[in-house]
């Protein structure tokens, strides 16, 4: 059974640090194409950032580069997202995504609030 399960999220300052791990389970993380989304309240779920899963070439959106960095653990079969400097407007559930062809899989979310 394919599962995706993240963790790491929860309350930071304003400038503060998270971590988001994303373990994958029931498949090779290293075969997909992974990435995270975010979703704000009252927004669609838009892409954050991604790693190939040949040559692992990172792409980001224009919001979190310089700040955020994706990265991909295969001997550990995970994903993680630093999240460094944030802003409010980073509050959001973040979620995992793998996908490979027609082929995607979700993670239930993690939660991240940026606040004082």
């Amino acid at each position: 059974q394919v599962q995706l399960v993240e963790s790491g999220g929860g309350l930071v300052q304003p400038g503060g640090s998270l971590r988001l791990s994303c373990a994958g389970s029931g498949f090779t993380v290293s075969n997909y194409f992974m990435s995270w989304y975010r979703q704000a309240p009252g927004k669609e779920r838009v892409l954050v950032a991604a790693i190939t899963r040949v040559g692992g070439t990172t792409t980001y959106a224009e919001s979190v580069k310089g700040r955020f960095t994706i990265s991909r653990d295969n001997a550990k079969n995970t994903v993680a997202l630093q999240m460094n400097s944030l802003k409010p407007e980073d509050t959001a559930v973040y979620y995992c995504k793998a996908g490979v062809g027609v082929i995607a899989y979700w993670g239930q979310g993690t939660q991240v609030t940026v606040s004082s």
